[in-house]
């Protein structure tokens, strides 16, 4: 039978190949079809002549075709085909299927979508055939019955797609599915209709089938519905990170449910590659991501941004077109989710409202600690967005070309977060990733080299971490940081001496790169430029104290610990002890030259020799015998013979020009710290050891010299230097440039010498009462000094010499004074202490309260970590005992109980009259107070306690102090902010204000309120006025917030303040506490503005 179709196709006409057809019966055709096919014998050409033999212009034709696409696509679909027969097969069906009629291809298409619905599917081959049946229906223009209605064959098409994409789809073709689509003319809204069908199967496929889907998805989205592609795959891998992080920070038993993070990772990064491949494609799928992610700016970033789609921005910075607008999207992001930490943080009305939530920046460090998974699409990208936030968001220089420092408290501003994240990125990165290590280490240097200007010390801090990470590792980028030594002539000083510090531990691991800055050292010693040889003094002494010589003591023995760097590195045993002996000597050999050049560079030399000794100790003979040679030049050795020192020699004079040329209070400075840390760390070791005699006296001629000074300076008068009161101090003459030179000099000796005599006084009378004759000499020339600094009214009036009392002395001073200080005020009040014991104006007991005010400042700038320690020492009546049972007692139970103390004293004193009310004391209690509630927990009943307190004063007391009015009132602010919103307290603070001011319409009778007795007459305003306004901002600020963050949740479009606040107040239930929220903030300070419209 099957020759004869074929033979009957071969002729010219197919007149008798159609009466054939029609003589066979009905599952003849089928049968003979499905065994040529089963049998692997040419099925396409008996399949050829069937089409040829029934044309779809007769019915009974149409029918035949029909019935042989049915029993075709069933046996592609058996899977008893072969490959090639089968693909042959769907082959001609697909060039044949356009000449079927319009109700045809509707149920051949009705067909493909129930066996989709049913999964009746075997291998899904047969779906080639469906997009062509679809194309071929969207060209029919004549009408068709599709259900209860007619359509036209695109409408069909449309409702076919509907049908589909509405329906079950098995997980094993859902590629496929989506796939053909591409093959199908689709209008936005098919397209739409895919794509949302799609995104929904991807939670119920494996993870690792889903990446060839977003291949398909992106192919697809050329035709349309770029955003909601982008838009799904993003919320889709956001909500499988943060539900992957969930379990894996939750129990463990979890994990055995997780996917691993390896799988998910690989996954993640292949879908980001194929969308970048996808943008470099289509230009439009990228503007379409950037607006995506933009429109979280407007409203909450944390919406929109995730490590998924950071991951995915940073990739697609490899494209040019794309680089700077998606870096400045990070940027913005990343300053603008510290600037919402930074109100949340500041505001309890705010921080009740919105809960907890990942940042951006943590989002970005998570990103790098994902890169480690074969990433590096998005190395490049954390390397640029790194030190483009270190560049934009570092320190400032000011106009006098100092830089601003910002202390622990400030630390938390969003620009200083944004540069510490920058140097966390790339920190980070350059322990995961080897291959971008030498780029990293480059720039930086560069900055580090060609900013010398600028300030540069987040970059020289960076760069002390990543040496301090891989020493070892940074070998192979040697040659980069011998570079960056040929320019330490034209660096700054403290640009040298912070970037010898940091590639120190190099030094240790290669000799090449020590060779190499020995070498460039030896060189700026002789430059002309001071700078220069400064530098040398720098990078020589920084060698000194990291090569130690045999013998020298190790860090456990020294009275303070090694740097850091030295804890993470430690590799001397790489080099011959004696080598470093050695060339430690060649190195104090060059040194000793620096002592016949200018002050500047022996003054370096000073400072560094004590650290030098407690690093490497078996160089305490060198340096000491060379500190004593120089001090002999300036002593005088005879006993009896007054002053002491050689002042004149120590000034140098030019012609008209004058000029210090040795620092010599610095060099008994540094001779008194090195003998006392030599007496207190060595000769303890020593003792039971023979010592060479010459050593022995090298000391003793030391302390002899010292002693020998320390008599015969309380025994000078001011007339024996010359400096008495009738001496020249002008800065105009020589003379008295001469003698400012002399005065300083002599004061730095007198603190020397106070310190000396303390470190070996033992506490006798005999040693404190020199202590004190020491200090008369200092204050009488302090004294003479400022008297005529003032009367010639200079700028030498606002100069002070830096201090040379060590910090361990000072600290030993003021932790005596401390609890004087603070025992002498809570014991004796103000009003009973005895006239006429005051200093500058100011009566003992208000110095006792100045001198607490900046301990307790202090403590809390810059000694955070130590409060709890600081405040338990405060506790006299703790004892040693009783230790355990302080441990559990909180910083906030501590607090209070020192808040208790000013409290009383504050209450005693507004308990005065008006006239003999103290406002200096006032104001310094407040500040302390204000200093004390910052240490309080804001959820702790102590607080509650402090703020009722604080309120109370404030309704029931009424000074017209404006400064203490002022410092009050801030005190309340900030305690009503840290519990609960203010707008209660301003809308009472601001009918008082109405109140005492009137209305600017005069005809207007206002009705006077006393909520506060501080607010009266003389502090309304401006005082109290501003303070409230100035408060009132910051509430609309926070509201201002609130809305613009509940319509970022809500995909709206940006309205005006206004209309945002009347729309939510009409949603409030349904936004929960945030929209009550915002309906109860925005009346009181409509009403305190209404109540402010005063002149």
């Amino acid at each position: 039978m099957d020759q004869k179709i074929l033979s009957l196709a071969a002729e010219k006409t197919a007149d008798k190949l159609q009466e054939f057809l029609q003589t066979l019966r009905e599952g003849d055709l089928t049968n003979l079809l499905q065994n040529q096919a089963v049998k692997g014998k040419v099925a396409g050409a008996l399949l050829r002549a069937i089409f040829k033999g029934s044309p779809c212009s007769e019915e009974a034709g149409t029918l035949r075709r029909r019935k042989i696409y049915t029993c075709c696509i069933q046996l592609v679909e058996s899977g008893d085909l072969q490959k090639e027969i089968a693909s042959e097969i769907i082959g001609l069906l697909m060039l044949e299927a356009h000449h079927f009629p319009g109700p045809l291809l509707v149920e051949l298409a009705n067909e493909f979508i129930s066996a989709v619905r049913e999964g009746s599917l075997v291998n899904g081959k047969s779906l080639e055939l469906l997009p062509i049946i679809l194309t071929a229906l969207a060209t029919k223009k004549e009408n068709l019955a599709y259900g209860k209605g007619v359509l036209s064959g695109e409408e069909c098409k449309k409702q076919l797609i509907n049908t589909l994409c509405s329906g079950r789809w098995d997980q094993q073709y859902v590629i496929q599915l989506t796939s053909m689509f591409k093959d199908v003319p689709l209008t936005a809204e098919e397209v739409e209709f895919v794509v949302e069908k799609a995104l929904s199967m991807f939670s119920k496929m494996n993870l690792q089938e889903i990446p060839p889907l977003v291949y398909q998805l992106l192919v697809l989205s050329s035709k349309g519905s770029r955003k909601s592609v982008l838009e799904g795959i993003i919320a889709f891998f956001s909500a499988l990170d943060k539900q992957h992080n969930e379990e894996q920070s939750g129990d463990e038993l979890l994990d055995v449910v997780t996917v691993p993070s390896g799988e998910l990772r690989h996954v993640e990064g292949t879908i980001i590659l194929h969308i970048v491949f996808a943008i470099k494609l289509d230009y439009e799928l990228g503007r379409e991501l950037v607006k995506h992610l933009k429109v979280g700016q407007q409203g909450d970033s944390n919406n929109n941004l995730s490590p998924f789609s950071i991951a995915l921005l940073l990739s697609v910075t490899r494209i040019q077109r794309f680089q700077d607008q998606v870096l400045d999207l990070l940027k913005t992001s990343v300053v603008k989710s510290f600037k919402d930490l930074q109100l949340l943080q500041g505001s309890k009305f705010l921080q009740n409202l919105v809960p907890h939530r990942s940042y951006v920046s943590t989002m970005i460090l998570e990103v790098v600690k994902n890169s480690v998974h074969s990433w590096d699409h998005v190395t490049q990208g954390l390397v640029e967005l790194g030190f483009i936030l270190m560049d934009s968001y570092g320190p400032k220089k000011v106009l006098d070309g100092k830089t601003i420092e910002t202390s622990p408290s400030l630390s938390r501003m969003p620009n200083q977060h944004a540069c510490k994240l920058g140097a966390n990125i790339l920190l980070e990165t350059f322990k995961i990733h080897e291959m971008i290590r030498q780029e990293i280490l480059e720039q930086v240097l560069n900055r580090v080299v060609t900013r010398a200007s600028s300030p540069i010390s987040h970059f020289l801090d960076l760069l002390s971490n990543i040496v301090m990470y891989a020493p070892l590792v940074l070998q192979s980028c040697s040659s980069k940081v011998t570079e960056a030594f040929d320019y330490l002539s034209f660096l700054p000083l403290q640009t040298v001496q912070r970037l010898l510090k940091a590639v120190q531990p190099l030094l240790k691991v290669s000799m090449s790169m020590r060779d190499c800055l020995i070498l460039v050292l030896r060189k700026a010693m002789f430059a002309n430029q001071l700078d220069a040889r400064k530098s040398a003094v720098a990078g020589f002494l920084l060698l000194l104290k990291n090569f130690k010589v045999l013998g020298s003591l190790s860090s456990s023995q020294c009275s303070q610990s090694l740097s850091v760097s030295q804890v993470h590195v430690d590799v001397h045993s790489h080099y011959n002890s004696v080598a470093n002996e050695t060339f430690c000597l060649e190195i104090m050999d060059s040194l000793r030259r620096c002592l016949s050049q200018q002050a500047d560079v022996r003054l370096m030399l000073y400072e560094g020799f004590y650290d030098v000794l407690r690093r490497n100790s078996q160089l305490a003979n060198s340096v000491m015998q060379t500190l004593l040679s120089q001090l002999k030049q300036f002593y005088e050795p005879k006993p009896d013979l007054l002053p002491p020192l050689k002042l004149e020699a120590c000034i140098l004079t030019q012609g008209d020009k004058i000029s210090l040329q040795e620092p010599l209070d610095y060099l008994l400075c540094c001779i008194q710290h090195c003998l006392a840390w030599y007496k207190n760390t060595v000769i303890p070791l020593q003792q039971g050891e023979e010592e060479e005699e010459e050593e022995e006296a090298f000391y003793e001629d030391l302390d002899d010299i010292l002693e020998s000074i320390t008599n015969r300076m309380i025994k000078s008068e001011l007339e024996d230097f010359e400096l008495d009161k009738s001496a020249d101090f002008s800065q105009s003459t020589s003379i008295g440039i001469k003698n400012n030179i002399c005065a300083f000099l002599v004061m730095g000796v007198c603190e020397v010498l106070i310190e000396y005599n303390f470190s070996i006084s033992s506490f006798s009378k005999n040693r404190f009462e020199d202590i004190l004759s020491l200090f008369m000499c200092y204050k009488k020339l302090s004294d003479i000094l400022n008297e005529k600094a003032g009367k010639a009214k200079t700028k030498m009036a606002n100069k002070t010499s830096d201090s040379l009392l060590s910090m361990k002395f000072v600290s030993s001073l003021l932790t005596a004074l401390f609890r004087v200080l603070l025992w002498r005020y809570t014991s004796i009040p103000t009003s009973v202490e005895e006239s006429g014991k005051k200093e500058k104006g100011k009566s003992i007991s208000l110095l006792c309260l100045e001198g607490l005010q900046k301990i307790f400042s202090a403590v809390q700038q810059f000694y955070q970590p130590k409060i709890q320690q600081f405040l338990r020492a405060l506790d006299v009546t703790d004892k040693e005992g009783e230790e355990r049972e302080d441990a559990d007692v909180s910083v906030t139970q501590r607090t209070a109980f020192q808040i208790r103390q000013f409290q009383r004293s504050l209450l005693n004193l507004l308990s005065s009259q008006e006239e003999d009310f103290n406002s200096k004391e006032a104001l310094l209690l407040v500040t302390v107070l204000t200093s004390l509630s910052k240490l309080l927990e804001p959820s702790s009943p102590q607080f509650v306690q402090m703020l009722s307190w604080t309120s109370k004063i404030c309704k029931e007391n009424s000074r017209e102090d404006a400064l203490f009015c002022k410092s009050l009132m801030n005190l309340l602010f900030s305690l009503h902010v840290s519990y609960k919103s203010p707008v209660i307290l301003l809308r009472d603070l601001s009918q008082d204000i109405h109140g005492h001011l009137g209305d600017i319409d005069q005809d207007v009778e206002v009705e006077k309120t006393n909520h506060f007795a501080i607010v009266n007459l003389r502090t309304a305003a401006p005082t109290v006025c501003l303070l409230v306004l100035s408060q009132a901002e910051k509430v609309l600020e926070e509201v201002d917030w609130l809305i613009t963050k509940l319509k970022g949740q809500v995909s709206q479009e940006t309205l005006s303040v206004s209309p945002g606040v009347s729309e939510l107040r009409r949603n409030s239930k349904k936004y929960g506490k945030a929209g009550e929220a915002v309906w109860f903030s925005s009346d009181p300070p409509v009403l305190f503005f209404h109540f402010l419209r005063t002149e």
